[in-house]
């Protein structure tokens, strides 16, 4: 009996504590699962936040690219244009003044100029417009040297010659003038 008794009063004696290590182990348990779930909580938020913010710049970027693509689409035809307009102002400056006067060429070189006009026009409308050279300083991203000439009066690096008018569609640069640059005289 004595083995008994022992036993109960062991049982009475170890129950509380195995009951208190018990729930202190179950709420240690929980603490650290309830701050695993605020970890997760946390990441998860930042998680939404990076991707909120990745949807805006994809937004941001596609509605830059569809601007760009309205306002540039028509580029590629635009520099097909820029040779029309080019060979149309070369035959007209090939037109000697004594055939201007002549009864019978009148209504072709006025023909030829209204053209010249109407070209210029829509050119406006579709924002192209021409890059100024003549008198300018040197400018790289708009002009394209082809030669140096000796000059007296200019700058060196001031635009004397123009052999090609240089264009630009909107802010791009369609096509660089091809100029000649002032050097000084030997």
């Amino acid at each position: 009996m004595s083995d008994e008794k022992t036993e109960v009063e062991n049982e009475e004696m170890t129950g509380p504590e195995t009951g208190a290590e018990t729930a202190s182990d179950a709420a240690d348990a929980l603490d650290a699962r309830l701050g695993e779930l605020e970890q997760e909580l946390e990441t998860a938020k930042q998680d939404i936040l990076y991707a909120h913010a990745e949807t805006q710049n994809v937004r941001r970027r596609l509605e830059k690219e569809l601007s760009d693509a309205r306002a540039y689409a028509s580029t590629a035809f635009a520099r097909d244009m820029l040779s029309v307009a080019d060979n149309l102002g070369r035959a007209l400056e090939a037109i000697p003044a004594d055939l201007r006067e002549d009864e019978k060429f009148k209504g072709l070189v006025a023909g030829l100029e209204a053209t010249g006009r109407e070209l210029e026009s829509v050119f406006g409308r579709h924002g192209i417009e021409k890059v100024q050279a003549l008198g300018e300083a040197l400018d790289p991203n708009l002009h394209q040297a082809m030669m140096e000439i000796p000059h007296g009066e200019a700058e060196p690096g001031t635009i004397v010659q123009e052999m090609q008018a240089g264009y630009r569609i909107k802010e791009r640069l369609l096509r660089p003038a091809l100029v000649g640059v002032a050097k000084k005289p030997d």
